[in-house]
């Protein structure tokens, strides 16, 4: 923690920066906290339309330029967007980490929106749209949301709708970035071998000019319907979310779900991978995992099977909920989760990128940085009483949903 530093520019755009002179490349990340949650009706998926956009060209680079700029010294490109944050982030060598950052931030301050491109990049996104409700593995997990939250705009779909996505206009994309990509809600990270000086300096140069603007409220927490959605398709295996609501980030629950998570399904050793796949060779891969936000959270157990065995696979995943509520988990469980979680937080330290992302998670989420001996400490105060005591406020039957894409009934 001592070698994080943080400096927050007279405009408000804040730089974390993790010096690690014993490695020779640098992650860096311009962040906007604004999400699929801060749209409109009318701009559903416009923040994952902008993240697209931002990539085809500016006044000073074009996308292909955008692109050869940090490929062709052999570091890599990318973004994302989420329900309430964008990132825009590269991996270079500590040499070029004033070449990514003047990408980085010409993208996000500097982009052209040609009308030419927003057409063809429409192309692109409904192509995408396309591609995932083509991949039932991955869509369940989208209607399974939008199911459990439908009054909500945390259920809604990031990416947005054929409808929204073809009625975007140059109009609509920049009176949404004049309202959400300001200095208030720009964060930039960097960790590897890099100089904090540096990243001020550059940061006051390139972002120095945006204006303060609004940082958004925090939404209501998301009321969960339960019930079951089936849908139909021309597929072989069924495939499954089954669910319920979960915590978000600032719940008191929050590090006992973490290491329940991990006993139900966290991996090759947990009970529903032995009890289901490994016992019986019901599905090929089956699951669990959480989602937190700011406002809300979400549980959730995945997996694919045949048509005749779902009947049983639902059984014996009702029954370890069951048994979850009834006797919790071991003393053992609960002690192997614990040096699972704490084992893989250290191996993610040694990635810079990993680095990046987490000073900015707790940046945004937390306002602070939360030290990993901190982190491990909640989770090892975590009793097994406490976890079977959350699994019977969450499993109880009549909370859970279930969404299913499927052969045709």
């Amino acid at each position: 923690m001592d070698t994080i530093q943080q400096t927050t520019l007279p405009n408000g755009v804040r730089i974390l920066t993790e010096n690690l002179p014993y490695v020779g490349s640098a992650s860096i990340g311009i962040w906007c906290t604004t999400g699929s949650t801060h749209e409109t009706e009318q701009e559903a998926g416009i923040t994952h339309f902008i993240e697209h956009m931002l990539f085809k060209g500016t006044p000073k680079r074009t996308s292909h330029q955008i692109a050869e700029a940090i490929e062709g010294r052999g570091g890599m490109l990318n973004a994302f967007t989420d329900k309430e944050r964008t990132c825009y982030y590269c991996r270079v060598l500590s040499e070029d980490s004033g070449v990514g950052f003047d990408v980085l931030s010409d993208m996000v301050a500097n982009a052209l929106l040609d009308t030419d491109e927003l057409e063809k990049e429409k192309g692109v996104v409904l192509e995408e749209i396309k591609r995932s409700e083509d991949e039932p593995g991955d869509h369940v997990h989208d209607l399974h949301i939008e199911g459990l939250w439908p009054t909500s705009k945390f259920g809604q779909p990031i990416i947005g709708t054929k409808e929204s996505v073809s009625g975007f206009t140059r109009d609509d994309l920049t009176n949404y970035m004049d309202r959400r990509y300001n200095a208030d809600t720009i964060l930039v990270t960097a960790a590897g071998n890099v100089d904090h000086e540096d990243f001020v300096n550059w940061s006051k140069v390139n972002l120095g000019g945006l204006q303060p603007g609004e940082k958004g409220s925090i939404l209501e927490r998301p009321i969960p319907v339960a019930g079951e959605n089936y849908v139909g398709k021309e597929v072989e295996q069924v495939h499954f979310c089954i669910g319920t609501t979960g915590v978000n980030y600032y719940d008191t629950d929050f590090y006992t779900l973490v290491v329940l998570d991990g006993v139900l399904g966290g991996g090759m050793s947990s009970r529903l991978f032995q009890e289901v796949r490994e016992k019986r060779g019901l599905v090929y891969s089956i699951g669990s995992y959480m989602l937190s936000y700011t406002a809300g959270g979400a549980f959730s157990i995945y997996g694919g099977t045949g048509s005749q065995t779902w009947d049983q696979v639902q059984d014996v995943v009702r029954t370890e909920l069951d048994k979850m509520m009834d006797d919790g988990p071991t003393e053992a469980e609960v002690l192997k989760v614990k040096k699972q979680i704490a084992g893989n937080l250290v191996l993610g330290m040694e990635s810079t990128s990993a680095r990046m992302q987490r000073m900015a998670k707790n940046e945004i989420v937390h306002g602070r940085q939360i030290p990993m001996e901190e982190t491990v400490a909640k989770i090892n105060a975590i009793s097994r009483e406490e976890i079977q005591e959350l699994a019977g406020r969450m499993f109880k039957p009549e909370q859970m949903r279930t969404t299913v894409i499927g052969p045709q009934k």
